[in-house]
């Protein structure tokens, strides 16, 4: 007499959920909806770490290995007396990537902290630009104009250029850049994006 095949166990509505939810984890629980956003966003990470040689390195390794694209980057000692620099770094992705470069991040050994300051909520960010514009006559006027609107400084100028200070976030840097193309805009260096929580609170705290 042949046997009747087994009935297969139908998960419940519950295992279900659990299961979803652990096949997601990577670094401790993330909520779904969070995980389901495929928008892309513009997040500034800052990151502490030890003022040691290969510590740049192992940071930038870490983008590139992983494909994450490094928008802007700064890095300086912020406290000589215990041996510790700050990294500031801007980045587009979906939540999902964003919560995996941080925690990627935190593995490394010199880091100390890794803060998400687009997430963690209100912060300051600001940049500088130096902006070189060759020009004469109206096209000079017109440079001219828009750099006095915008608050830059000119810290160098010549009777064919001249060289403009711009500080403020990233949308008015790009805007300033953008009007100063068609009046002879020769070249560009930034610093990158400099970013710090409002309040009282410390990146460590």
């Amino acid at each position: 007499m042949a046997k009747k095949p087994a009935k297969t166990k139908t998960p419940s509505k519950r295992a279900k959920i659990v299961e979803e939810q652990s096949s997601n984890l990577y670094e401790g629980m993330i909520p779904l909806a969070r995980l389901r956003d495929k928008e892309t966003y513009r997040h500034v990470v800052s990151v502490l770490v030890d003022n040691e040689a290969g510590v740049l390195a192992r940071v930038i390794g870490l983008f590139a290995g992983r494909g994450y694209n490094i928008e802007s980057l700064t890095v300086s000692e912020v406290d000589r007396d215990r041996g510790l620099s700050r990294i500031n770094v801007a980045t587009s992705g979906t939540h999902q990537t964003i919560d995996q470069i941080k925690a990627q991040l935190g593995r490394l050994v010199p880091v100390h902290i890794v803060r998400d300051l687009t997430d963690d909520g209100p912060s300051v960010a600001r940049e500088l630009a130096l902006v070189k514009v060759a020009g004469v006559g109206e096209k000079r006027v017109e440079a001219l104009r828009i750099g006095d609107i915008f608050r830059a400084n000119v810290v160098d100028s010549s009777t064919q250029s001249f060289v403009f200070e711009v500080v403020g976030n990233t949308d008015k840097v790009d805007a300033f850049i953008d009007l100063m193309k068609p009046l002879g805009l020769v070249e560009v260096s930034r610093t990158g994006v400099a970013a710090i929580a409002r309040g009282a609170r410390g990146i460590e705290k």
